[in-house]
């Protein structure tokens, strides 16, 4: 596979922004390479001094936009021949364009924008989108969209978190790191609220103590 054979750290240190462009346009067009992960490295470098993040953020997002129109017209050309013609597989193939049809009518915006976010349909959402005939106004404002969402997202996350955020994005995805922040801030919030429950179940405790301490004996 095309992943295992690139050492995307290595490149992008290397080639920089060029091959960021290459990387990610060719992941979003269709082809399985570590685009994300080439943003996230060059995220990092960028808050090593060694890129500009808002170089990184935009370069990332036009790739992601020119990939995915590429994505799209494969698709709209030849993708509906590829998922029809008899063959191997043909039942599935065109199980396929009968579900996916009626799901890019209902939630086509919302599968282009947020498949950015998701490694699966990052690489296969432009495919899809052209062999169902979405209409391509509406892909090209949703898919400019989710680029940009994406690419200053990740790149901002992996910028000011460094390698950290970055293998968790790896390994996750940046649900799971949403995730982690979210479980970060929850206990953080419950504490604090914890806390303040304590402080005021002690305030009429002590009132109440010292209420009764000034109150005269009777003799």
């Amino acid at each position: 596979m095309l992943i295992a054979l690139l050492n995307v750290e290595h490149l992008v240190t290397t080639a920089g922004y060029p091959l960021l462009f290459l990387i990610v346009m060719a992941e979003s067009s269709g082809v399985p390479v570590p685009g994300e992960t080439g943003l996230i490295t060059a995220s990092v470098l960028a808050s090593q001094g060694k890129l500009q993040i808002e170089l990184v953020i935009a370069i990332a997002a036009a790739a992601a936009i020119v990939g995915d129109n590429i994505g799209y017209l494969i698709g709209r050309k030849g993708g509906r021949w590829i998922l029809e013609r008899p063959g191997r597989f043909q039942r599935e193939r065109r199980e396929v364009l009968r579900v996916g049809e009626p799901f890019f009518e209902r939630h086509g915006p919302k599968a282009v924008f947020f498949g950015r976010f998701l490694l699966g349909l990052r690489v296969w959402a432009s495919w899809l989108a052209g062999a169902t005939r979405m209409p391509w106004h509406s892909f090209v404002l949703w898919n400019a969209l989710g680029g940009i969402a994406w690419a200053t997202a990740i790149g901002l996350i992996a910028y000011f978190l460094g390698s950290s955020a970055g293998n968790v994005i790896e390994t996750f995805g940046i649900y799971g790191l949403v995730a982690v922040v979210l479980a970060i801030v929850s206990f953080v919030v419950l504490h604090r609220r914890g806390r303040r429950h304590e402080k005021a179940g002690a305030g009429p405790a002590e009132k109440a103590g010292a209420g009764s301490a000034k109150e005269p004996s009777d003799s």
